[in-house]
């Protein structure tokens, strides 16, 4: 643990910053959702610190003990569940095992998996992130007295949702491998959610319809590129546009 951490955890949460002294390890491969929880975190007075895989989650947790793991469901190498159980049944035990997920049928898989709660992305309002993650904390980490409940929208910065799309780009290349279209739906579709990219979001939900029939899927996937690739192409306040 670094001077930083042992400072971290030193501090008592207050009305203002309720989350001082908590350490999150957030396991998320969106940058977009991870700059918004992120924001959230240091608004909160928590530590974050970020993973964007199971693996690397892993190595994370061989070098520190969080307060509360945040799992996303769908991650590059594998499902988020696989880590939640993992969590769930070591000693000692994390404090807090969150699932977040912008699909809500992933709620029932990750609390069967071990999770002590569950997170619907995007989560924009600060209270309501505070609110979900005070709930599964023990007294001693309650702040004192009454917590003004504040009506900030946390809105990250757009160059993330960019990072997002050209990973996404990434994958929509010629020789991915058959699996990748699950997981690009997945993922894309809730960095549309999480960003307001309505009409990305419909793209990604009609390749997912068929991919999820056996249809052809071929122009559904040719739509989601042309619209990623448009993206991409666009000035940085491309979102007013949409």
């Amino acid at each position: 643990m670094d001077t930083q951490d042992g400072l971290m955890l030193s501090l008592a949460p207050t009305a203002g910053r309720p989350l001082l002294g908590v350490t999150i390890l957030l396991v998320e491969d969106s940058r977009f959702a991870a700059e918004g929880l992120r924001l959230m975190c240091v608004r909160s007075g928590a530590r974050i610190r970020r993973a964007d895989s199971l693996a690397s989650a892993r190595k994370h947790l061989r070098v520190y003990r969080p307060t509360i793991v945040l799992v996303d469901m769908t991650l590059p190498d594998g499902s988020g569940s696989r880590l939640i159980l993992e969590l769930a049944s070591s000693l000692p035990r994390i404090e807090a095992i969150l699932a977040i997920s912008g699909d809500p049928g992933a709620r029932d898989p990750a609390l069967a998996s071990g999770a002590d709660g569950f997170l619907i992305k995007p989560v924009a309002r600060l209270s309501t992130f505070q609110s979900l993650i005070l709930a599964h904390l023990p007294k001693e980490r309650q702040p004192l007295g009454p917590r003004p409940l504040s009506d900030e929208r946390i809105e990250p910065d757009l160059v993330a949702y960019r990072d997002d799309l050209n990973h996404a780009a990434h994958l929509l290349e010629p020789g991915r491998r058959p699996t990748d279209v699950d997981y690009l739906a997945q993922f894309l579709g809730g960095v549309a959610r999480s960003a307001g990219d309505t009409a990305l979001g419909e793209a990604v939900m009609a390749l997912a319809a068929s991919e999820a029939t056996g249809a052809p899927h071929q122009g559904a996937l040719d739509a989601v590129a042309a619209l990623v690739r448009s993206r991409i192409a666009a000035p940085a306040d491309f979102m007013r546009y949409l």
